[in-house]
């Protein structure tokens, strides 16, 4: 008997759990509550790409070290009992040490302004501003001084 081992077996795990995160897509796709959510299909698609980056158990959750790599990424490191605090908070359960892909949507799609939702959110235009300010900087003029 084959066994898949190495970089195919991650490949299929990682194909295996796309296939689950593409079907709670569905599931948010045909939910009544989001009918009115502009761009949905390309939103959830985006979410999906971001959750399965910081998926690092391989699980089909983001754990306690996933949201700090995640944070430090951006870089916001935080400590311990902030990243407790940003956990219950897209959880809604203080005890959770797991962020389900169930959640993550229903932060990013939902009213609320989690914490993470806001950092995430602001990432995005944070990239487009660095991009901007690409090249050598502009030449200093006497008017340019205190």
């Amino acid at each position: 008997m084959d066994r898949v081992q190495g970089g195919k077996a991650f490949g299929l795990l990682k194909s295996q759990q796309e296939e689950k995160l593409d079907s709670i897509n569905q599931a948010f796709l045909s939910d009544p509550q989001y009918a009115d959510e502009e761009d949905l299909a390309l939103k959830l698609e985006m979410f999906k790409k971001k959750y399965m980056e910081f998926d690092l158990n391989d699980k089909g959750d983001i754990d306690m070290m996933g949201l700090k790599q995640m944070l430090e990424k951006l870089g916001l490191a935080k400590t311990h009992l902030e990243l407790k605090k940003i956990m219950s908070e897209v959880v809604g359960d203080a005890s959770s040490e797991i962020i389900s892909y169930k959640d993550f949507l229903n932060m990013m799609l939902g009213k609320r302004n989690a914490i993470l939702k806001l950092i995430l959110m602001f990432e995005g235009m944070g990239k487009e501003q660095e991009q901007k300010d690409a090249g050598p900087p502009r030449r200093k003029t006497l008017s340019d001084l205190p």
